[in-house]
């Protein structure tokens, strides 16, 4: 039982040693870690994620995002000479973003800059958080020209460099527009995901879109205040089919990742029923939700006091995700995005 509802941020959080923060990909993608919550009887086992293939079962309804991280940051010099580091956030049409910039102060409106002699932009607007929307000018297709400009962007806590940038996507990424990975997927093998077919697992795959609100702290003591970020979603009717039926039938779905968990409840009736549907969600879970499809989650550790490990929180308690937490620090397991697994069943 939980022993209140009105929660604090600091009602989740934990200490966490930073040398605990994985700063590089395992390698190869499944030999991670994970650690396997049960929550019927508060058992904790320790695995390699390639283990996962023993807790899934014939039936099961495995939810996937398959969204792809793009090289959204860049650099641009200003008419003055001035440097400005831009993260693209949001695309409103074939030339307009929604930009986060850096120093934020040189992009007034009117203001031209240049990233390379294919590539430039005019701020056009600044909205209401103080993130800018742009204009660019290119020739060709924008993807192509940003394959050249752009890097991933990379989480703040990671330091070092990403030798290859594949790695900040999951092998099952298809549709360009995230400014950061839905990591949970990114243990997955070509490999596992076959052997996982071959024991009777669907895959079902959802969209969302990721934004950088992902890593934005929470500024508001009562969590109830924290206004959650806009995402993108699609929910596309043969993946409605799939998880309606299994929830129909008493089987489980079971979701990797929070951004998928967040598709699927956005849309999900009192029943677990899912409709085939795109638009924006801004749906925050937090205990005492309980949720309405899914049954189980694969995840990585999440940072403290972040909308993350609430959502989590929301199938185990918050208590008890604390308590598993601290068993993940104590016996080392590597955390964020780069980090161990999790498996909450």
């Amino acid at each position: 039982m939980e022993e209140k509802v009105q929660y604090k941020k600091s009602d989740f959080y934990y200490d966490l040693p930073e040398e605990l923060i994985a700063q590089t990909p395992a390698t190869p993608r499944d030999s991670s870690r994970l650690l396997v919550y049960d929550r019927k009887n508060g058992k904790i086992e320790n695995k390699i994620f390639r283990d996962v293939l023993d807790y899934l079962q014939k039936g099961d309804v495995l939810v996937v995002n398959n969204t792809k991280v793009i090289p959204a940051r860049m650099f641009a010099l200003t008419e003055h000479g001035g440097v400005v580091e831009v993260l693209l956030l949001k695309r409103y049409d074939l030339t307009t973003w929604e930009v986060l910039m850096r120093p934020g102060k040189k992009g007034k409106i009117g203001v031209k800059m240049k990233v390379n002699d294919e590539l430039s932009f005019t701020v056009k607007e600044i909205t209401e958080s103080g993130e800018r929307v742009v204009e660019f000018s290119y020739d060709g297709v924008f993807e192509d020209v940003l394959s050249k400009v752009g890097t991933m962007p990379l989480p703040p806590y990671i330091k070092e460099k990403l030798a290859d940038q594949s790695r900040y996507n999951t092998v099952y990424s298809k549709v360009d527009g995230s400014a950061a990975a839905p990591t949970a997927g990114l243990h997955f093998t070509p490999d596992l995901l076959e052997k996982i077919k071959e024991k009777g697992v669907e895959i079902a795959e959802v969209l969302l879109h990721v934004g950088l609100g992902t890593f934005r702290p929470v500024s508001e003591e009562i969590i109830t205040d924290h206004k959650m970020h806009s995402e993108y979603f699609e929910i596309q009717a043969d993946a409605a089919e799939k998880i309606n039926r299994a929830k129909a039938e008493g089987r489980r779905v079971i979701a990797v990742g929070t951004t998928s968990v967040r598709t699927l409840e956005s849309v999900a009736n009192e029943r677990g029923m899912v409709e085939p549907k795109s638009g924006n969600t801004e749906i925050f879970l937090y205990p005492p939700y309980k949720m309405k499809c899914v049954d189980g989650l694969i995840t990585n550790f999440h940072l403290p006091e972040s909308t993350l490990i609430m959502l989590v929180a929301c199938l185990t308690g918050r208590e008890e995700i604390l308590d598993v937490y601290k068993y993940a620090v104590g016996d080392r397991y590597r955390f964020f995005s780069f980090g161990d697994a999790m498996l909450v069943l």
